[in-house]
């Protein structure tokens, strides 16, 4: 595949999105690479390399009519595909708090200037309207060492979080 593609899709959730867009991204002659699909709320939203061998337009006339269907919203960008040439998370951390304005940006800053590179967060919203809890979920690769990111969550935690860190033994080969 001479050329790679993000397609970003959002809409809401319904059974058959993910069918019906491989689908025709497999009779358009595609190639899948990376992809992240999830419920978010009530909708669902799908970012997905593809390689084709045709132009941004003519891959978005492939897509659209599903899109269309299905009432996604479609967004496609020209990317480098560059597949096999990541980072492999080395820690997981996982966050519970309070939910407040300002936790992820806290939380991640923290992180972030402790040297962890984010590789996935998924975060959700549980407890109640009354009392609702924040809970983050990320892996990551720690540029600096363990020991600055354990720093780092023990000042987080000072400031009414629960954070855990773990590490992950990745065994390629």
């Amino acid at each position: 595949m001479d050329h790679w593609y993000m397609l970003t899709l959002v809409g809401e959730d319904r059974p058959g999105i993910v069918a019906k867009l491989t689908h025709a991204l497999f009779e358009g002659g595609c190639n899948l690479g990376e992809a992240s699909m999830m419920r978010l709320g009530g909708n669902f939203t799908i970012m997905l390399m593809v390689g084709f061998d045709g132009r941004g337009k003519q891959l978005t006339d492939l897509v659209n009519p599903v899109a269309e269907s299905l009432g996604l919203h479609l967004h496609v960008d020209a990317i480098k595909g560059e597949l096999h040439k990541h980072l492999e998370p080395d820690v997981r951390i996982t966050v519970y708090g309070a939910d407040r304005p300002g936790i992820v940006s806290e939380v991640t800053g923290a992180l972030a200037e402790a040297g962890l590179h984010i590789l996935d967060l998924e975060s959700d919203v549980a407890g109640s309207e009354d009392a609702p809890i924040y809970i983050m979920h990320i892996e990551g690769h720690a540029g600096e060492g363990v020991g600055s990111l354990r720093a780092a969550l023990d000042v987080v935690k000072t400031r009414g979080v629960e954070a855990s860190l773990s590490e992950i033994d990745t065994l390629i080969g």
